[in-house]
């Protein structure tokens, strides 16, 4: 009888592809191994085996698996179910699930390897690039294709390969190689021949003539009687002071023997310095209305005003979940929150937090995937960003979703294209457990679903130590133009009360959320600003390069003396961001530091701890930043947040735009006053009466909510409606136009008038490509699994015409 497996491939076609495999590997495989298989004409790739059976594919012949690359499987069952459940909600291949879920070091690519045939040849039959590859494996057994690019100095070498092959002189296949590397540490010991006292005195009067060799061999005894542990090369080379080379002399003389012992590559060095804080009588009451929500909803919403000690009530639960022996996952929107929350938990709980991001490398992901598989002590809290659901969990006890209200949440691109916060709620009901949200300005959706009893919900009214909320003041900067009381960007109120915290010691925020110096410049002679050739945008100044850049493709050119189109020196700064405000600080207030925490000062793999540290031990007086500074941090010594312009956040093309600027303001404004003394907000606004703005200076979520919800009915909106976005992309305007309409009317004949489009969005043209969107809304009665699958019919008609084939079509469920 033939045997047969599915797998899973990381390319983004539907289908699974079947592969032969014997009745010896039937038995040796299960679902979840990964394994390496030929696919199109010399590709290799990683798969892997979802599903073992003995039906031979109709359509195709099975090809034979390549090898086995595991003993056992690294993805278990419940997170194939996953797999399957996201790639069904948010349309797309399981390929692509795959690839976003697995660290890359798994999925491992052939590399083509090309050898010398036995032919001998004549030099005369080959052209001049050819015999360079040919020579080159005269002296080399094999090459790889990158090789080759080097020996010619050009990109196009598949032609002279092709060439050499045509001739018989050379050979090629495919190799795997296998990305992740354990990282080994070396150590060394005594050798075994100077075990007894006498070998010992005989090997120091030897090594008396070189002193040096004789040093490291007493600094190895020295750190031998202090502890049991195996000592290290690095340690003995500090500790004595010698060269590497004399280490290795005496390996050469079998004084010393050398080892190699696997470890991970983030270990945790400090001591568990606490037991978790004693909570206050509001944190108690939240905690057990928490653990009696459970008992009948599977989601908590907690509720919490900023600086309510929500994080402590997260630990208590936590103790409960360890104690049971079970694990926790803890997701963060930004990977600059997990730097203050990791000191904290590793206060409470050791080693036995692991973190994942995107930050960290790929072999550092590998060892926290295979920890948390292995459910070993080290992983037993996950706190992690969005990808850190897709983690082999094998006993999941709860799962905490921080500012759950977070757009970071959300993955834009590339597919899968899921809301992490949603895809937990599926996950924690997969592994039978429970989901908390938590936030102080919940998302709309949650705080509904809370109201329809589908969640569980509890409040927490209160800061810690019954600190007051702070003290939020709107500046009207249209008057203070009329009367010229500006400097810069910097109203005299805010000036102000900047000199009054400072003089008392204090730190400062100040927010604005748009990077670089400014986002236009302009010819005041002409009034031509300066575009991206790619993109429909203008290019932002950024002062500390001296450059013009594009955010949407990266494209950048040095800033301009004078005007392309007229000629003019005269160009102007129109609009501000981070580097100007950064600029205008020092100016006036110069004796004191000054910090920018954005996405250009946060680009290393430790840029936000760098930024955060300094400003948490007060060698920074104030802070300019960007949405990161409004996640959730914990600054003790700020007094006065600035918000230099709200009105941007306001006047934002979008229907969310009026709930993320409330959600913004407060939650930058939550950074004041976090330990004793009341805070003091200023938000700087041409509008001072737009209603918003007035419900964030009172701290008035219900009112927001009821207003937001009244327009989201009115207009059918989510959560009222649930909706799909459908973007279609090409390089020729003309024909995604062509396109959009096409599709628009096709999906108008099945959904009528819950279809908006198609329309160019605010951008219509990045990197080269152009735009059009098309909405389609889902009334609460409509099934949604029925709607996807006429998207999808739709879909499928749209790419058997011959035009369209070539236009991009991008799903997006729930796009918000």
């Amino acid at each position: 009888m033939s045997h047969f497996i599915d797998v899973i491939l990381p390319i983004p076609l539907q289908k699974l592809f079947t592969y032969r495999i014997t009745s010896a590997e039937a038995t040796y495989l299960s679902v979840g191994m990964r394994v390496s298989v030929p696919f199109g004409k010399s590709k290799i790739y990683t798969g892997i085996v979802s599903r073992i059976h003995t039906e031979a594919p109709l359509v195709y012949e099975a090809k034979d698996i390549h090898q086995i690359l595991d003993e056992t499987p690294i993805v278990n069952k419940i997170q194939l179910e996953f797999w399957e459940w996201i790639a069904n909600y948010y349309m797309c291949t399981l390929g692509d699930v795959m690839r976003a879920a697995l660290p890359s070091a798994f999925i491992l690519e052939s590399e083509t390897i090309i050898t010398k045939t036995k032919e001998q040849l004549n030099d005369e039959d080959l052209k001049d690039d050819e015999f360079l590859v040919y020579e080159a494996l005269h002296h080399q057994s094999s090459l790889k294709i990158q090789d080759v690019m080097s020996i010619l100095d050009k990109k196009t070498v598949l032609p002279v390969i092709k060439r050499l092959i045509d001739k018989d002189a050379i050979s090629v296949e495919e190799e795997i190689f296998e990305k992740y590397k354990p990282k080994l540490v070396r150590y060394v010991k005594l050798g075994s021949n100077f075990s007894s006292e006498e070998g010992i005195e005989t090997l120091l009067e030897d090594l008396n003539r070189a002193p040096k060799q004789r040093q490291v061999v007493m600094t190895l005894f020295m750190l031998s009687s202090k502890t049991k542990k195996p000592i290290k090369v690095s340690d003995l080379v500090n500790e004595s002071g010698a060269s590497s080379s004399i280490i290795k002399a005496l390996i050469e003389k079998a004084v010393l023997e050398e080892y190699h012992i696997q470890t991970d590559r983030i270990e945790f060095s400090g001591e568990v310095a606490s037991a978790s804080k004693t909570l206050n009588a509001h944190q108690e009451h939240a905690l057990s209305e928490i653990k009696s929500e459970f008992e009948h909803h599977h989601t908590v919403l907690l509720h919490g005003v900023t600086s309510s000690g929500k994080t402590e009530i997260y630990v208590k639960l936590i103790e409960d979940v360890l104690a049971k022996g079970a694990q926790v996952l803890y997701l963060l929107p930004e990977i600059a929150l997990t730097t203050q929350l990791v000191s904290r938990l590793q206060n409470y709980f050791g080693e036995r937090v692991a973190i994942f991001h995107s930050k960290y490398s790929s072999h550092e992901r590998v060892e926290v995937w295979n920890n948390v598989l292995k459910n070993v002590e080290k992983a037993q809290i996950v706190l992690g960003a969005r990808s850190s659901i897709f983690l082999p969990f094998t006993n999941l006890g709860l799962i905490i979703v921080d500012e759950e209200h977070e757009q970071s949440f959300k993955q834009f691109d590339p597919a899968p294209r899921y809301h992490a916060r949603d895809a937990a709620i599926v996950l924690a009901h997969k592994h039978h457990t429970k989901t908390l949200l938590g936030s102080a300005t919940p998302s709309l959706e949650s705080f509904f679903n809370a109201k329809q009893q589908r969640y569980g919900f509890v409040e927490l009214k209160y800061r810690y130590n019954n600190v007051l909320m702070p003290d939020i003041e709107l500046v009207d900067i249209k008057d203070k133009h009329k009367r010229k009381l500006m400097k810069g960007h910097f109203s005299d109120r805010l000036i102000e009360e900047m000199t009054e915290t400072l003089s008392e010691g204090h730190q400062i925020i100040l927010f604005q959320n748009r990077r670089g110096y400014s986002p236009i410049i302009e010819c005041n002679t002409c009034g031509h600003a300066p575009q991206c050739p790619n993109c429909d945008v203008s290019l932002t100044y950024h002062q500390y390069r001296n450059q013009l850049r594009c955010h949407y493709c990266g494209y950048n050119t040095p800033m301009l003396k004078t005007c392309s189109a007229c000629g003019s020196p005269e160009l102007d700064n129109k609009g501000f961001g981070t580097q100007q405000i950064e600029q205008e600080v020092k100016l006036l207030f110069p004796e004191r530091k000054v910090a920018r925490m954005d996405l250009d000062t946060t680009r290393g793999k430790y840029g936000y701890e760098k930024i955060i540290t300094a400003f948490e031990q007060q060698e920074v007086d104030i802070l300019v930043g960007t949405q990161m500074l409004t996640k959730g941090l914990d600054f003790r010594n700020v007094r006065l947040v600035g918000v230099m312009n709200a009105d941007n956040m306001l006047n934002f093309p979008d229907f969310r735009a009026h709930e993320r600027s409330f959600q913004l303001i407060t939650q930058v404004s939550g950074r004041a006053g976090r330990t004793d003394k009341r805070g003091k907000v200023l938000v700087q606004t041409y509008n001072p009466y737009h209603n918003i703005l007035q419900q964030v200076s009172s701290n008035n979520y219900d009112a927001m909510y009821k207003e937001q919800m009244d327009d989201r009915f009115n207009y059918k909106y989510p959560p009222v409606y649930k909706q799909i976005k459908i973007t279609l992309k090409h390089k020729d305007y003309n024909r995604v136009e062509q396109a959009s309409i096409w599709l628009g009317k096709s999906l108008r004949q099945i959904f009528g008038d819950n279809v908006l489009g198609p329309e160019s969005p605010p951008i219509s043209r990045i990197r080269n490509q152009f735009h059009k969107n098309i909405l389609v809304k889902i009334p609460k009665k409509q099934s949604l699994s029925k709607t996807k699958e006429a998207i999808i019919k739709i879909n499928n008609s749209f790419f058997s015409v011959k035009d369209f084939r070539s236009v991009k079509i991008i799903l997006n469920v729930d796009n918000y």
